[in-house]
């Protein structure tokens, strides 16, 4: 694949880097489709993340790499396409398992457009790939980012907490041992879901050799206190757009069940706002 990019998306890499060195937190939305992205952009987030599970949904498909790169890659285009700010594309586990499809994937972010990628350590049927092949990943995602002349911000992804047949007391241990793994083979940032507990939280902040991004859910402690604990970066998946989507259901199920509208207008954007927010004149 040629890659072409540009002078300014080469500026948001960098803004996006520098985002992650404070001095603040980097609180990141979660969007979905470009229409979200305008939305969270619109609402002062500096940067936009998309994501993978989001964008799965809207075009029909469950989560879990079942969506193909193409169908994802197009829409983080869009996304890109929509807002100024900086984007990182939710890419996965880079739709394949060997080092040549994450550098394919991560050019194909670059064509999006992007300014960063996270990409995940898990195999199609969810295991932790082993950790001397997802070094060999991130090596060569960030040298296929690096050759097209986009720093992308590799945001290196590890499910020591998520998936099964990992006992309990050695979840830690992993996903500290993996995510520096993959801080030194040239990732900008390590993502540690599924931790909501302080006292993990604030081990993985210390003993992590770089910037900490996690999952921001309704378990995890508040975004200052996770600031005050170190962490660099808080992004919330899909839980936007599953909100979204569970607003739209109860809408649906009171015009259904009650033939009434008030759900419909609890919070909506009016139609002149979405319009200036898209740019009508």
């Amino acid at each position: 694949m040629r890659v072409r990019m540009s002078t300014n998306q080469r500026e948001k890499a960098d803004v996006l880097r520098r985002l992650h060195a404070g001095p603040s937190i980097l609180v990141l939305a979660n969007a979905w489709d470009a229409a979200s992205a305008r939305v969270i952009a619109a609402a002062g987030f500096p940067a936009v993340a998309s994501s993978s599970a989001g964008v799965a949904y809207a075009l029909g498909y469950p989560d879990g790499q079942r969506i193909g790169r193409g169908e994802m890659l197009d829409m983080v285009r869009r996304i890109v396409a929509a807002v100024g700010v900086p984007v990182s594309a939710d890419v996965e586990a880079g739709y394949g398992t060997t080092p040549e499809s994450a550098a394919e994937t991560a050019r194909g972010v670059v064509v999006a457009g992007a300014a960063g990628m996270n990409l995940e350590d898990t195999g199609d049927a969810g295991e932790l790939l082993p950790l001397e092949l997802q070094v060999e990943r991130v090596r060569a995602a960030r040298a296929a980012a690096d050759a097209s002349g986009v720093p992308l911000v590799l945001n290196a992804r590890t499910d020591a907490f998520g998936v099964s047949g990992l006992a309990a007391e050695a979840r830690l241990s992993e996903a500290v041992r993996r995510a520096n793994a993959y801080l030194a083979a040239g990732a900008d940032c390590a993502f540690v879901p599924f931790v909501s507990e302080r006292q993990l939280l604030e081990r993985l902040a210390r003993e992590i050799r770089g910037p900490l991004n996690v999952l921001g859910t309704s378990a995890a402690p508040p975004i200052p206190e996770l600031e005050r604990m170190g962490v660099r970066r808080v992004s919330v998946g899909s839980g936007i757009a599953r909100a979204a989507y569970g607003l739209a259901r109860r809408i649906a199920l009171e015009l259904k069940e009650k033939g009434a509208y008030e759900l419909m207008a609890d919070g909506a954007i009016s139609y002149a706002e979405m319009q200036r927010i898209f740019g009508a004149s």
